[in-house]
């Protein structure tokens, strides 16, 4: 019985010990270096006697932080990646909540460890592997483990501003681990190329299908993400197989037109989440890798991946991806604003709740929060059953597919008419020149607002090209043309960023 990752590690490095694991621009190291190294790291933490409580990982983006996470599970804790570039001030706010048993830092982070108001013990994690492995308190740790055991802390940007942390089990990583090796049967061979920060849950496949598969996770140098064409070299030549990238980094290497120049030879599965992959530069994909397995998957940190969609079809440019139907052990309720269901053949749209293994335990520290959005499921008044609102927008197409729409905060009413600006983005396909786009409402107006990046066009071809999609009361009433959009720091664009700036 799996009642942990370290479940998988152990097995990973009884069969597997001398194949590499991780490996990133500097360093390589194999499943049995990967397994010494957590324990004699996991060994100092388990002396905390700190259970279940966090362990923040200040780390640069490396193969190392990877192994500090996997050290503070093996102490009994859960561990929580903090990004080294943050904002001092919000990184303040993100320590107050957690109050960490622990930071794990690097070497190379040591003046900004110390002008941190820490109260806790700090551990550098090269010295942290250096100690002595105790066997007898890790298995202790071990033994005493549940699936329910919270696994990590993510902290996402909350609507408030201040940053909520998504606590997420070890029951989540298995069951989505177990899903994938019964959706698409990875194997050892296999090399996932990682694109995500280590703090955003897309990079998770790249963290845990090594361990669960035997295949091995090589972190793509950040750098070659702009020179897109020496980033399809790269991937040539480490045989990356999978990808699993924000739709963003897909997109720079269509807009750049990078595969006419080299194609990956070996890509056997690109996978994308985080926002809504757009089909123009999905389609230039396909051409040029047509017999690769693309799949949109879709979930918000609290359920992580929940449901999916196999891309089986051809679309138009100015369509819009299903994000499909529940993964493995999840179903999900489309609910509308009277809390009626809808299900596949019901016309209109509702929020998409989520139930199921994929679950977060809530937000820590939180308890108001969590309640708001863990919440009983409605359509069950007999025993206690949690589903996650997940503020989404969705519908069944014809097919009986999940379509998503918008957010609801996204979902605007103008001129009586119920609007979703993600239909009007999504309409930017038929327009040539365009390389991405984003909307924004300004009520005080009513005005839609269009920001492009891409080729500056006149606002007569930009109307003409959305006026063929799009009804008159959904055209937008302002054009802005921008070099390249504000991002957030997980690479979406920064909606909240360009309403403070233009609205």
């Amino acid at each position: 019985m799996v009642k942990s990752v370290l479940d998988y590690l152990e097995n990973a490095a009884s069969l597997y010990g001398e194949r590499c694991a991780y490996r990133d621009a500097r360093q390589a190291f194999t499943f049995g270096q990967v397994r010494s190294m957590a324990r004699r790291a996991g060994t100092s933490i388990a002396g905390l006697k700190a259970w279940n409580r966090p362990v923040a990982v200040f780390m640069e983006k490396s193969a190392s932080m990877i192994i500090g996470f996997l050290g503070a599970v093996y102490g009994g804790c859960c561990y929580c990646p903090l990004d080294i570039s943050m904002p001092k001030d919000r990184l303040s706010v993100i320590l107050k909540t957690l109050d960490p048993a622990a930071v794990i830092y690097g070497r190379g982070q040591e003046e900004q460890i110390r002008n941190m108001d820490l109260s806790c013990p700090v551990f550098m994690f090269e010295e942290l592997c250096l100690k002595e492995e105790d066997p007898g308190i890790l298995e202790e740790i071990r033994g005493r483990r549940t699936a329910l055991d919270p696994l990590y802390i993510l902290f996402t940007s909350g609507s408030t501003g201040i940053p909520k942390g998504v606590v997420v089990s070890h029951q989540v990583m298995i069951n989505n681990m177990e899903w994938l090796e019964e959706e698409y049967g990875f194997c050892p061979e296999d090399v996932m190329g990682n694109q995500a920060p280590l703090y955003f849950d897309v990079s998770d496949h790249d963290v845990y299908c090594p361990l669960k598969f035997g295949c091995s996770t090589i972190i793509i140098p950040p750098e070659l993400f702009t020179f897109p064409a020496r980033l399809m070299a790269f991937l040539n030549e480490e045989r990356v197989t999978g990808i699993f990238w924000v739709p963003f980094a897909l997109c720079t290497a269509a807009n750049l037109r990078a595969l006419e120049a080299e194609t990956p030879k070996y890509l056997k599965y690109i996978f994308f989440a985080g926002e809504v992959m757009p089909l123009k530069q999905l389609n230039y994909w396909r051409r040029f890798v047509p017999d690769a397995c693309y799949c949109n998957m879709y979930g918000p940190t609290e359920t992580y991946v929940c449901t999916y969609y196999n891309v089986d079809r051809e679309f138009g440019d100015d369509e819009t991806l299903p994000i499909g139907r529940p993964c493995g052990n999840v179903d999900i309720l489309v609910l509308d604003e009277k809390g009626r269901q809808i299900l596949p053949g019901d016309k209109g749209e509702g929020e998409l709740c989520v139930k199921g293994c994929t679950l977060a335990l809530g937000y820590y520290n939180d308890p108001e929060r969590t309640r708001a959005w863990f919440v009983q499921n409605p359509r069950n008044p007999h025993y206690p059953e949690r589903i996650y609102r997940t503020g989404d927008m969705v519908s069944y197409n014809e097919r009986g597919e999940l379509m998503y729409h918008d957010r609801m905060d996204l979902q605007i009413k103008r001129l009586g008419y119920r609007i979703e600006l993600g239909e009007i983005e999504a309409a930017s396909g038929a327009v040539h020149g365009i390389r991405e786009c984003a909307c924004v409402y300004d009520p005080s107006r009513q005005m839609i607002l269009f920001f492009y990046t891409g080729q500056k066009l006149e606002k007569r071809e930009l109307s003409a090209g959305l006026s063929a999609k799009l009804p008159k009361y959904m055209m937008p009433n302002r054009y802005v043309y921008l070099e390249e959009m504000p991002r957030n720091q997980n690479g979406k664009i920064d909606r909240k960023r360009l309403k403070e700036q233009y609205v």
